[in-house]
């Protein structure tokens, strides 16, 4: 799966047995394109455009391009520094995204095909709370799937879904065991250890092979369906010897005070008022006047009594929103009028399916002319904006229409498209920070790409400690991401699959890669071990150990990664 920079210490040759330091014409040559540093600065753009190897698979902006052409050599920092400034936008843009507009949809289409949240949040697993469990596995699965999708990119998936799994299983469950001493629920602990355990021995087998078939693929997504009635199963027998049934879909859950839980939805804005300062007599609001309020992303009495620095991460939050907010349709069954703005969604049937015909593919499809006259995207303005004048005629504001629940559905598929348009740029800026500073697809993935797509994780399972729910917390740790192994590396090879290929190869490049598969498997077994040894009673020193093993581990990966460490000749 990974490319070539894991192999930079083996002579490289080209087209024909010439040697890349050779006098063979640059044309025959065929050079990985992290060598483009070791160029003479001025020949930088020229090898970038003409190597196959620097060419990037979707997205909107040439990153590699941009570096090495538009900026000169000179201000080859201040690029980076915009890339990384970029690279982390693009996690905000993934966070908001999934959180506010992806979950909240989500919940409404269980709730519209009567599936208790319960079930629906085993089968989307992060906390077993809310919906923001599928809200940040979704980055982690898309990511997963973008980087699947091109062979000189999938070590960004192999690095991202073990570095995740490493950090969610260490750092976190650590840190939730300093945070608030507890004991462990011991059957689903061990349910979920073993299913892992599973999950990633089944990984290291793929990639001792080199390749994953249909099969292969397919049994990922069924051990993961396994996963979901084994839970469900006990669940239910566990209950039964109780004297209990599974719980109604409406139990109390208990609230995480979060920004991201403080009642701030995306539908939330100076508009919505609290039961004190809501009008005795309900008053007709004019169309603009709802849109205006809709699209306020601000709420201003919050903004007033909140400290400085939640108001400037607020502030890079809006851009976002506000887009978000004119594309995304979104249902919430708790609200009375199920967060119908008929101006505003009246607005979405036109912008959603032009959001989705622009991003699919970096745009191919919406721009392709019909018969080479007319182009998809005006075909689709025109039927969106028909639609959109027949539903603002035969609705009213005060009331959401009976089809109303078709806007979730719009929504999930239209923030579903935002996700998968912001991981293939997150992708590619990883892949060009790679070659500008000679690093493996896997090391960028078990770092950077882990650690941004475990913030959520992090401070969700922090929060719940904190709150009191630590037993839940620690559970999510292991839940989580088994999730994200199994249907990112299943769907992720899945789709990469034709009729005429039924095999995905994924041959590992590096020692890099057996050290992060084997630091996962021994943080599995460590815990296996010694919380059943302490009879599931976790105190600090537990969390002291896990942290400091990641530590251990990301020493030994960095000096893998710089040859500090390598395998002795034969």
């Amino acid at each position: 799966v990974m490319s070539s920079p894991g192999l930079r210490g083996l002579p490289q040759t080209g087209v024909g047995g010439c040697s890349t330091h050779g006098g063979c014409p640059a044309s025959a040559l065929l050079q990985p394109c992290w060598e483009v540093r070791k160029h003479n600065s001025s020949e930088w753009c020229r090898f970038v455009r003409s190597n196959p190897d620097c060419r990037l698979e979707g997205g909107f902006l040439d990153y590699l391009e941009g570096v090495f052409c538009v900026f000169p050599p000179r201000l080859l920092p201040l690029a980076v520094t915009l890339y990384a400034l970029w690279l982390l936008y693009l996690f905000i843009i993934l966070s908001v995204t999934a959180e506010k507009f992806f979950c909240p949809n989500l919940s409404a289409i269980s709730t519209n095909l009567k599936l208790s949240h319960n079930v629906f949040s085993l089968t989307f697993p992060l906390h077993g709370v809310t919906f923001l469990a599928f809200g940040n596995g979704a980055p982690d699965v898309f990511s997963a799937v973008v980087a699947f999708s091109n062979p000189r990119t999938a070590g960004l998936a192999i690095g991202a879904i073990f570095g995740a799994g490493v950090f969610v299983t260490t750092v976190v469950a650590g840190g939730i065991a300093l945070v608030k001493p507890f004991t462990a629920a011991s059957r689903p602990f061990l349910r979920d250890v073993i299913f892992y355990m599973v999950a990633v021995f089944l990984t290291f087998v793929v990639l001792y092979f080199g390749r994953i078939t249909l099969g292969e693929a397919l049994g990922y997504l069924g051990l993961y369906v396994f996963y979901v009635f084994t839970v469900v199963l006990c669940t239910w027998i566990h209950r039964r010897q109780r004297g209990e049934g599974l719980p109604p879909p409406g139990h109390w859950e208990p609230e995480m005070p979060t920004d991201a839980e403080e009642q701030e939805s995306s539908g939330t804005n100076s508009g919505d008022y609290g039961e004190e300062y809501r009008p005795l007599l309900p008053s007709r609001e004019t169309s603009l006047r709802i849109l205006r309020a809709a699209l306020s992303p601000l709420d201003y009495l919050k903004w007033r009594r909140k400290p400085w620095y939640w108001r400037l991460f607020k502030v890079l939050k809006v851009p976002v929103e506000l887009v978000l907010l004119l594309t995304v349709p979104v249902v919430d069954p708790d609200k009375d009028d199920l967060n119908w703005k008929r101006p505003l969604n009246c607005l979405h049937v036109l912008t959603s399916p032009l959001l989705c015909i622009l991003t699919l593919k970096s745009g191919a499809y919406g721009l392709y002319q019909i018969q080479g006259v007319f182009p998809v995207w005006g075909l689709v303005t025109l039927v969106g904006s028909i639609l959109a004048i027949i539903i603002f005629i035969t609705t009213s504001n005060e009331e959401p229409p009976k089809y109303h629940c078709v806007f979730a559905f719009l929504g999930f598929l239209a923030s579903a498209m935002w996700i998968n348009a912001a991981a293939t740029e997150l992708v590619n800026i990883l892949r060009t920070l790679g070659v500008v500073f000679q690093l493996s697809n896997t090391v960028l993935g078990l770092t950077l790409l882990a650690w941004g797509n475990s913030i959520g994780d992090t401070f969700s399972d922090l929060t719940m400690a904190r709150q009191g729910y630590p037993r839940m917390a620690f559970s999510a740790c292991f839940g989580g991401i088994i999730f994200n192994i199994l249907v990112g590396v299943g769907l992720g090879c899945l789709l990469q699959m034709t009729s005429s290929q039924l095999v995905v190869k994924l041959e590992p490049d590096s020692l890099l890669v057996w050290i992060l598969a084997g630091a996962l498997g021994l943080s599995l077994v460590f815990s296996f071990v010694s919380v059943t040894a302490q009879c599931f009673q976790l105190g600090k020193a537990y969390g002291v150990c896990l942290i400091l093993y990641y530590l251990a581990f990301l020493c030994v990966a960095l000096l893998t990664e710089f040859r500090v460490i390598r395998l002795s000749a034969s």
